[in-house]
């Protein structure tokens, strides 16, 4: 992984949006260090304390849970995005999740100590923060709105068109998953669409 962090800067001035606090990057991106997890290689798993909150520069992180033995995918984290077992981290609480790399991933991670010493004392981490947040949670509400409303075609048309890079970065079955279909239907659908 290349030492320089040139996207994950991009990524926190476009989440800032705000030139008064450039000033606070450099902070930011000092308490960040790299870690690399290969392909199946969990950074939590269900019932372990997530360490980490991270800044994906490759690769691809499953959120996942188990129902009665099979797996669900709840999120997926794609390159340029932070991801955490959000609860376990900040409150060193067993995470209820399995997050997991479905490809080999390079990460600029933070512990828990120092992510909220940020959040205290450095502005721009903590706009940060709270526009992340902020914009995840339109994402969640967007997402169990489309699964109770949209068929499953529209669902899927829908992420064609808001995440065409999930159609070639992530394996057929967990897009199913997150979608909340099977992977027969997936392909159902996915063949009258073509």
């Amino acid at each position: 992984m290349g030492e320089p962090k040139n996207n994950f800067e991009d990524y926190l001035r476009r989440i800032i949006n705000d030139m008064e606090i450039d000033g606070f990057v450099s902070e930011i991106l000092d308490s960040f260090y790299p870690i690399q997890l290969k392909k199946n290689d969990f950074l939590v798993k269900e019932g372990g304390v997530c360490m980490y909150f991270c800044f994906i520069e490759s690769g691809v992180l499953q959120h996942s849970i188990d129902v009665l033995g099979e797996e669900k995918t709840t999120y997926l984290a794609l390159k340029n995005s932070c991801t955490s077992a959000l609860k376990s981290f900040i409150y060193k609480a067993p995470s209820r999740k399995n997050i997991k790399a479905i490809s080999d991933c390079d990460l600029w991670v933070i512990k828990q100590e120092t992510f909220k010493y940020l959040l205290d004392k450095n502005e721009g981490f903590n706009r940060f923060y709270y526009n992340l947040i902020e914009n995840q949670i339109y994402l969640i509400d967007d997402y169990r709105i489309d699964l109770l409303t949209l068929t499953p075609e529209e669902r899927y048309k829908k992420l064609l068109s808001n995440e065409p890079k999930l159609l070639q970065q992530v394996p057929l079955h967990y897009l199913a998953s997150f979608l909340g279909i099977s992977s027969r239907h997936m392909s159902r659908i996915r063949k009258n669409i073509n």
